[in-house]
């Protein structure tokens, strides 16, 4: 009997994160061997990770699988799956945007979609959120191009843009832009203490807090949250009892579980100057917002794209509490940036109608970058599949 089985797998940047990408037909039909492939593949469960392909941290321990789509609007299926570090569980809840950015360009250098210079349009069928994304990549001699002068905080350097739409992306897995039909939500803590709240679905569920409502500015940093664990916890009360009110919450022979992942929660603030992770400085002028989100337990060092397009869609929604914190630019010209932990993210959005019943988000795009680190084959105990 062999030791190892070998599977191909491609590493890839996409955005500020990194994902192991796989072909859906090289990956075991049984979901349960699937998954046990899946875990041995990112060498969880363990903090560190060390035997094999994760990083250690929320934004590198995630996974693409990718097929040709039988659609018609599509291209390429994509499921996305966060992947537990020191817990052997596999999130397939929600999607991220930013590995998103990165399946076109896998896309085109596999042979699946074909390449048309200088752009190829690559539709893609998210399966997480049953969602069209849209991406235009530069291309040259049949493979996405890399290299370019687009430049994005939390990632060095600089690389060809890649342009992200997500047309109809409200309602993403609620159905509803607002899934409460309330503008404001409070929630009561289990201290007492009630908590003004915006729950807002646009391309990811997400619950909004304002930091002064929680004794926070909004421009801290994730190593706040460290040094200070309290605001984490609270924030994760704050989520779960927001899952409740949205209906993301599922039982399973009366066991209750939460995602860990969907709803994502935000704390967002008026613009002010601060020091990104590197050190460098943010100005007030440059940014309409700031906003901090957690991600799979800690407060994330960027900031994820799907949540990055509902916060900026729930900000041009007149009565939510970003909307009470957004700069009176962005209201005017449909254009948020937000100030997150490494610099500065942009998001072209458009929100049409007048009320709780008639809003909708009609635009939403980002810019982002990607990039093939690596591909071969990652080896996997051959016990695994037979256990």
């Amino acid at each position: 009997m062999r030791e190892y089985e070998k599977i191909k797998a491609v590493i890839m940047r996409g955005g500020t994160s990194k994902a192991v990408f796989i072909m859906e037909n090289d990956l075991p039909r049984d979901s349960a061997t699937r998954d046990k492939v899946i875990l041995s593949i990112f060498g969880s469960p363990d903090i560190r990770q060390i035997d094999g392909l994760g990083g250690a941290d929320p934004l590198t321990s995630k996974l693409a699988i990718i097929k040709p789509s039988l659609r018609n609007d599509a291209d390429v299926d994509y499921t996305f799956a966060y992947i537990g570090i020191n817990k052997a569980e596999i999130d397939y809840v929600g999607n991220c945007g930013n590995i998103s950015s990165a399946v076109g360009p896998y896309a085109i250098d596999e042979g699946l979609v074909q390449a048309i210079e200088p752009y190829t349009t690559v539709k893609i069928y998210n399966t997480n959120t049953k969602k069209i994304i849209l991406a235009e990549i530069h291309v040259r001699d049949g493979k996405a191009l890399i290299s370019g002068g687009y430049c994005i905080d939390g990632v060095p350097g600089t690389g060809a843009k890649i342009s992200l739409s997500f047309p109809n992306a409200q309602g993403s897995l609620t159905g509803k832009l607002l899934p409460t039909g309330h503008l404001i939500d409070e929630i009561v803590l289990e201290d007492g203490r009630k908590i003004r709240t915006s729950m807002v679905d646009a391309a990811a569920p997400a619950i909004y807090i304002k930091a002064v409502d929680i004794g926070l500015t909004g421009a801290e940093l994730p190593q706040d949250f460290v040094v200070n664990p309290k605001h984490l916890a609270l924030v994760e009360e704050i989520r779960v009892k927001g899952a409740e009110i949205m209906g993301l919450i599922k039982y399973n022979n009366g066991l209750r579980i939460v995602s860990s992942a969907i709803p994502k929660v935000a704390i967002v603030g008026k613009a002010q100057s601060y020091k990104t992770i590197s050190g460098t400085e943010v100005s007030e002028s440059d940014i309409d917002m700031v906003a901090r989100t957690k991600a799979l337990g800690v407060i994330h060092k960027a900031y994820a794209i799907t949540g990055g397009i509902c916060t900026a869609a729930a900000a041009m929604i007149q009565g939510t509490v970003l909307n009470e914190v957004l700069s009176p630019e962005a209201i005017k010209n449909g254009v948020v940036r937000l100030g997150h932990p490494s610099g500065i993210m942009e998001f072209d959005v458009k929100i049409e109608g007048s009320s709780v019943d008639t809003f909708e988000l009609t635009k939403a795009t980002v810019g982002r970058t990607a990039r093939r680190i690596m591909d071969g084959s990652v080896y996997i105990p051959s016990e695994i599949y037979w256990k």
